[in-house]
């Protein structure tokens, strides 16, 4: 089991170890921040209101495992985004932690905030995401070819998003 706490300064440190390539860096982040990452540009981060970000801990051990956002939040059109989604180390990959993650910021957008429809996006060749974040109720709703260049090549982004109702569905069947 995973618990979301509160993105601190505290958490500086891990973070910046955490993005020890660019390439890591752009994957996680997209264009949020430039390599190497600082501490003045996760200062602005955590001083920026319009995101609600997020440590994540695994439950059993304290340990802090990830990262996550809900950004770019519209009363408006009761919407949002998930960014900036990691869990950080290899070896805590492919446990689950991912769509525990996932259904709790669903919870916190759906039930808390209460949200018409949540979006993100992953690129193409992460595959492990893109399962995960389906399993949580996720569509591709879309592709933006070749939007993004990393190391003089060229990568696509899949939007992906899950409206209340796709959310109340799963819940319910859950």
């Amino acid at each position: 089991m995973i618990r979301l706490e509160k993105f601190t300064a505290d958490d500086f440190e891990q973070f910046i170890n955490w993005m020890d390539t660019e390439k890591f860096m752009y994957q996680f982040g997209g264009a949020s921040f430039t390599f190497p990452v600082t501490v003045e540009q996760l200062s602005n981060y955590l001083a920026d209101t319009t995101h609600r970000i997020y440590r994540v801990v695994d439950a059993g051990t304290d340990k802090v495992i990830g990262h996550a956002s809900i950004s770019h939040l519209n009363v408006k059109n009761k919407s949002a985004r998930l960014c900036r989604i990691l869990i950080a180390n290899e070896q805590d990959r492919s446990k689950g932690y991912g769509r525990q993650l996932i259904r709790a910021l669903l919870k916190i957008c759906f039930e808390e905030l209460v949200l018409h429809r949540v979006d993100l996006g992953v690129f193409e060749f992460n595959k492990a995401a893109i399962r995960c974040y389906q399993s949580c109720g996720f569509r591709i709703e879309g592709t933006l070819r070749e939007s993004f260049v990393m190391d003089d090549e060229y990568y696509s982004v899949h939007n992906m998003s899950i409206l209340d109702r796709e959310y109340a569905t799963l819940t319910t069947s859950n």
